[in-house]
């Protein structure tokens, strides 16, 4: 009965938290995240700013939890894309696409998945950590898409940096009400990137990108808040 009540507490926390992001994501991309300060957060939800600071201790707080949350989601999905049966190159085009939907879609609150530098040390290393070994994933699958003769990349550290950074810098013009979803969106940036990568020989060959069916598939159990990323 004990541990009853507390998975339930520990649900409604979670539900709450996921309340408060979505809240934080509104203001965010209303006002800015740097002009965005705790009491903003609290009126749009109603909260008293108490009630706020019981959830999260700070905005350092928040932000850390933002990026925790959002690098779990992606690390997870880019495991599950990774160890599909499928040529490198639709892996990439999956996990680019991917990124972009959860982070504009399934994530709330993901703006702050780009201001790592606002952490304090301590909590940065853990989450750079994380990225650095999200990163990895893209360069493998470019990597292996070379080595097959499907994609063609001088440097692929270079060639992944650039779609990460394409990827991430969508959570600075993204519209929930701009026309496309984010799933949209994450197709057309990844045909776009991934096509400008592909061999010459695959490319005459014609490329088919992977099926929104598939990517949502694939996006399903990828947002837990707050497990380690």
């Amino acid at each position: 009965m004990v541990q009853l009540r507390e998975t339930q507490r520990e649900g409604r926390t979670s539900e709450k938290k996921r309340e408060i992001l979505e809240a934080a994501s509104r203001v965010f991309r209303r006002q800015g995240l740097h002009a965005t300060g705790m009491r903003d957060i609290a009126a749009e939800l109603d909260m008293a700013v108490g009630n706020l600071y019981y959830y999260f201790r700070d905005k350092e707080d928040l932000l850390a939890f933002i990026q925790q949350t959002t690098l779990s989601g992606l690390r997870r999905l880019a495991a599950r894309i990774e160890g599909l049966d499928l040529p490198a190159d639709a892996r990439l085009w999956l996990l680019l696409a991917g990124h972009v939907a959860l982070l504009n879609e399934e994530t709330p609150g993901s703006l702050g998945h780009l201001e790592v530098e606002a952490l304090g040390e301590e909590r940065r290393g853990p989450i750079q950590e994380g990225r650095d070994a999200y990163e990895r994933t893209f360069r493998r699958l470019i990597d292996e898409g070379v080595a097959a003769g499907v994609l063609q990349a001088p440097d692929p550290k270079v060639a992944a940096l650039a779609l990460l950074g394409a990827a991430n810098w969508s959570v600075k013009w993204f519209r929930p009400d701009g026309g496309k979803s984010a799933r949209e969106i994450g197709r057309d940036l990844a045909d776009l990137l991934v096509r400008g990568l592909l061999a010459p020989r695959r490319a005459g060959n014609g490329f088919a990108s992977p099926s929104l069916d598939l990517l949502t598939a694939l996006l399903e159990p990828s947002i837990h808040p707050g497990e380690e990323p």
